[in-house]
């Protein structure tokens, strides 16, 4: 059985929308895309008066390399966003198929199912944050056409171990997608199973340049996957998805200087993540600072509204995660800069609120 005997028949049968880029065939006067023959000001030698490549071959070159995938197993998109929303489409017939995903969990897997009438099963996470396989599996029925895996976990913070994405990888064979999502795995002592895609054709990598990378305004996200679904996703690919200054900064920033920047700044964070974590555990009227793999931290508190006034009043915003399953009293922290952190710690061990919301008494 191939993969593509999953997706949705009207998809592998359809004719793809040709774009005049991709039939140009090189040339030095182009006239059969209806563009301006100048540059607009400002333009800086971009030339954003033409179509943008539909997959940059530099940066999928470059991205490939990072990955440590081919080529042809690489396709970027505008954020990973785009990339969830388009496997959902592929796959998913509306009103007829579904999706598994484990709450609390990213919430554009559902957001997109929703969108494209899939049903969404949810199995949640165990009260540690860790995934119960056995329930996982039971809950993979004939409608299940993708199942996806946070890890590290937005917003738990949590990694699932690699042995447990390769037990539902067996499993899925013939029956489903396997989509892991590896948005913070760059903060992560575990490696991606970016190389397990060679033994598992139903293996699906979701990688971004938002996070690590510094480039979240930029939107540039990227499937790594069998040949065939990579082709099966660009058929329904808008023709030009990346405009090019935000190409052209991926490139600077996946330069040899830029990675070793990176590189130095994932090892801020991740001492800063330590740091916060011990400090943050001394809070008054903190309850738990959950384990994390990712540049951010989940804090239980005995009154998370509010320390999340007390923090917005200082000018500091964190996300309210009260919302989510057995968040109820929680609040995610990005790790900021050491000064930024500094400051959230300063604010949080203020005499006038402590972590209950409970004033002290002083003026």
């Amino acid at each position: 059985m191939s993969v593509l005997d999953l997706a949705r028949p009207e998809i592998r049968s359809m004719q793809p929308y040709s774009s005049a880029r991709t039939e140009a065939g090189g040339g030095q006067i182009m006239l059969n895309a209806n563009e301006s023959p100048w540059a607009p000001n400002g333009d800086e030698g971009l030339g954003c008066n033409r179509y943008p490549d539909p997959q940059p071959e530099a940066l999928l070159q470059t991205l490939a390399a990072l990955y440590g995938v081919r080529r042809n197993q690489l396709c970027v998109g505008r954020g990973s966003d785009e990339m969830i929303d388009l496997l959902i489409r592929a796959f998913c017939r509306a009103g007829e198929d579904a999706i598994v995903i484990q709450p609390p969990t990213f919430g554009m897997y559902s957001v997109c199912a929703r969108i494209q009438n899939a049903a969404v099963i949810e199995v949640p996470l165990a009260e540690d944050f860790s995934l119960d396989v056995d329930a996982l599996l039971a809950a993979v029925t004939p409608a299940v056409k993708l199942v996806f895996l946070c890890t590290p976990n937005n917003p738990s913070g949590r990694s699932i171990p690699r042995a447990e994405i390769e037990r539902v990888a067996q499993a899925l064979a013939g029956r489903a997608l396997l989509v892991v999502d590896e948005a913070y795995v760059e903060f992560s002592d575990q490696r991606s199973v970016v190389d397990l895609i060679d033994r598992y054709e139903h293996l699906a990598v979701l990688r971004t340049l938002s996070k690590a990378w510094a480039l979240a305004g930029a939107r540039i996200g990227s499937l790594l996957a069998n040949a065939e679904v990579i082709e099966l996703i660009r058929r329904i690919m808008p023709p030009y998805p990346l405009p090019l200054p935000c190409v052209a900064a991926a490139l600077v920033e996946l330069s040899p200087t830029g990675q070793a920047s990176a590189n130095e700044k994932i090892g801020i964070v991740r001492a800063q993540r330590l740091l916060m974590s011990k400090a943050l555990a001394q809070v008054p009227g903190v309850r738990e600072v959950l384990p994390s793999a990712a540049n951010f931290l989940a804090v239980r508190f005995d009154d998370a509204a509010s320390v999340y006034r007390q923090l917005q009043q200082a000018g500091i915003v964190v996300r309210d995660i009260r919302r989510y399953p057995n968040l109820h009293d929680a609040l995610r922290i990005t790790l900021g800069t050491p000064a930024e952190n500094a400051r959230v710690l300063s604010v949080l061990k203020s005499p006038a609120v402590d972590g209950r919301g409970v004033a002290d008494g002083s003026a």
